[in-house]
């Protein structure tokens, strides 16, 4: 289902992981990725085309949100005023958020959009995690430095928020981002005790 307004959203309780990001920075190709479902999430030519809240259900019990993407120059700035009232009352009331993967393109991180979503999740203690998609588009060096530089400015920030390279096209950093939503909706396998060894 998808929403216009954070009326509209379900009343069930179940868990939900957002995903967020600038309009151009890969959102909708991760998400894909990540899920195996090829047109979960409408890969656009034209950044800001998610304009609604939009929920998937996840076997009857926890929910993943397509949040609608930001900073979109071409959009008109009454739009993404009212985006960024949707974005920012989802992310600052909805008590069934347990985390956020806040997507950004490794080539330009940490804008000042993505420092305020950042934000949000700090002022919450939400769980955030930075996901720097197009890690393909450098070489493993460049994007290797461009992680750990994030990493600094994240520790100083809030040294609970993590990050990760991630490429949906060399599916690089799937597993490792499907495991931190497992974790955060309950889907994460239980650790089983250690067997007594005999004798």
């Amino acid at each position: 289902m998808s929403a216009a307004q954070l009326s509209q959203l379900p009343t069930d309780g179940w868990p939900e992981a957002a995903l967020v990001g600038r309009s151009n920075a890969g959102k909708s190709s991760a998400m894909n990725v990540i899920c195996q479902q090829h047109g979960l999430a409408r890969v656009s030519k034209t950044p800001g085309r998610t304009q609604l809240i939009n929920l998937f259900d996840i076997e009857d019990r926890a929910r993943l949100i397509d949040l609608p993407g930001y900073g979109f120059a071409q959009v008109p700035i009454a739009v993404r005023n009212a985006w960024g009232q949707l974005v920012g009352g989802y992310v600052e009331k909805r008590d069934v958020l347990k985390g956020i993967i806040v997507v950004m393109d490794i080539r330009h991180p940490l804008t000042e959009l993505d420092v305020q979503m950042l934000e949000w999740c700090r002022d919450r203690l939400l769980n955030a995690h930075v996901l720097l998609t197009k890690a393909d588009k450098l070489s493993y060096g460049a994007a290797k430095n461009t992680m750990l530089k994030v990493q600094r400015e994240l520790k100083d920030f809030d040294p609970n928020m993590t990050t990760q390279m991630f490429s949906a096209t060399a599916k690089t950093g799937v597993d490792e981002a499907r495991a931190r939503l497992d974790d955060w909706l309950g889907f994460a396998a239980p650790v089983s005790d250690p067997i007594d060894e005999p004798g």
